[in-house]
């Protein structure tokens, strides 16, 4: 029997199994930023130790950085020390650094496919949960905690679990305005926050098939809320076009071998999955969420859930997030006033993301009242836009254009919401407080379905707003 790409990644970077059952796992790509490693350096030093491989780490600054002013010192004392601080670890043990004047600053899990560093049949690990964005490439990618930020720059490896493989398929044809965030949110809605609990989930089917790169990345970046360690897409020729040509993308022979090394690792044909879902492509509409849990979402013609049918531990949750809301069962989603909407993040921040923006929101303007802002995912990103007039036509909408970071998608940054303001946001996370204000409401939808909201004042059908119906 064949084996799936997981299996083929975990037993090539296997270095042996522990006494307590887990397995010491070697970490090709080692990806830190300014939050999670302070504290895993003072303890290298603490120890005498250094940093195994420096050249298998690579380090930027995404989470506590401005967007809208960089100079420093920043008025943050607390971000202004993390930043000085990457800097002299990143200094001190020799790692590469994409820091703010390099023009290759960005969010973590833009930077590190765009640099090339993200590859195939490889395995990354980060200090951030959304590091399973990296399986977009069929890589095995793990967001991990602060001592385990030490122990792979010590050893270069880390103790862990193998986990089971969900095959998640998706056939047929995505309608007109339906994007790869409708795709993801559904699959969470359908699959719960919890289900992918001890399981990797590898996408594929129609639908992962044609997507770009940047659509599997958003896919797989949101693994994570599904409850799933890690989620991955085979490696294909679309994997292998993008990465060509990229600063450390193999070149020349060591390309044609790098390219066979890495088809070698797609899943066999006849492999067996631990559990395997199916879903319809033409069954999934715009979709929006409208509690505190990404999985608490419903398609845009939708309304909000009642509690017919639910038992006790499921009812109290739901009136949680109603409460948090502000929001009543059999409400409508579609008119819920927005009054902040923000488009970028390591979910939706890419190239892709503001090109199909910018071609719908041509000609209009933000509703009065709404604060709309984009942020570029990376300071590459936001060049391409900017020569492609991308940034104009935003700003001449009535968008806010800022560098790249973070921002909104959580409040570690002067980007937060104010009070009880309402977001209609293209991150990940609709959390309590996760942009800033422990009363602040997230509703997690696409970049068009926020810009729409942004020209509405309103969560709107993007199909209706922009014509996508008939596009």
């Amino acid at each position: 029997m064949g084996k799936s790409l997981f299996e083929k990644v975990w037993e090539a970077h296997t270095v042996r199994r522990l006494s307590n059952g887990q397995t010491q796992l070697l970490i090709g790509t080692h990806l830190i930023h300014e939050v999670t490693s302070p504290q895993a350096f003072g303890m290298l030093r603490d120890l005498g130790l250094g940093v195994k491989f420096p050249h298998r780490t690579f380090a930027t600054v995404d989470h506590i950085v401005p967007t809208d002013q960089r100079q420093e010192p920043f008025s943050d004392p607390l971000a202004d020390g993390m930043i000085k601080e990457l800097r002299r670890n990143a200094r001190d043990f020799g790692i590469t650094y994409f820091d703010l004047s390099s023009g290759r600053q960005g969010i973590v899990h833009v930077v590190g496919p765009e640099q090339g560093i993200t590859q195939p049949g490889s395995t990354i690990a980060c200090g951030d949960s959304h590091t399973a964005t990296h399986g977009a490439f069929g890589a095995i990618a793990f967001g991990i905690g602060t001592t385990q930020v030490r122990d792979i720059l010590a050893t270069q490896t880390m103790a862990l679990s193998k986990l089971k493989v969900r095959r998640i398929e998706v056939t047929g044809s995505l309608r007109p305005g339906v994007y790869a965030k409708d795709v993801i949110l559904h699959l969470i809605k359908k699959l719960g926050a919890n289900g992918g609990i001890g399981y990797a989930y590898e996408y594929g089917g129609e639908v992962f098939d044609r997507m770009s790169m940047e659509e599997r990345m958003t896919v797989c970046n949101m693994s994570i809320e599904g409850g799933a360690r890690c989620g991955y897409v085979n490696p294909d020729e679309k994997t292998y076009a993008y990465l060509k040509g990229r600063p450390y993308s193999p070149e020349g022979a060591a390309w044609d071998e790098a390219v066979a090394r890495w088809k070698s690792f797609a899943s066999d044909p006849d492999c067996a999955y631990d559990d395997h879902v199916i879903f319809r492509a033409e069954e999934i509409a715009p979709s929006v969420t409208w509690g505190i849990s990404p999985d608490q979402g419903v398609f845009i013609g939708e309304t909000i859930p009642h509690f017919e049918g639910l038992d006790a531990a499921a009812a109290a949750s739901l009136q949680e997030a109603l409460d948090y809301m502000k929001l009543s069962p059999g409400t409508p989603v579609k008119g819920i006033p927005v009054d902040v909407c923000f488009i970028g993040s390591c979910t939706n921040g890419r190239l892709s993301d503001f090109r199909e923006v910018a071609a719908r929101i041509r000609g209009t303007k933000v509703a009065p009242g709404v604060k709309a802002i984009a942020v570029p995912g990376s300071q590459i990103v936001d060049v391409l836009c900017r020569n492609e007039g991308i940034d104009r036509i935003f700003t001449e909408a009535g968008w806010e254009w800022r560098e790249a970071g973070c921002s909104m998608c959580l409040a570690m940054n002067p980007d937060k919401l104010v009070g009880d303001q309402l977001c209609a946001s293209s991150s990940n996370r609709n959390f309590k407080g996760r942009q800033g204000s422990p009363t602040g409401r997230t509703i997690l939808m696409s970049p068009v379905m926020v810009a729409a909201a942004a020209i509405e004042g309103k969560v709107a059908d993007a199909r209706e707003v922009f014509d996508l119906a008939t596009s």
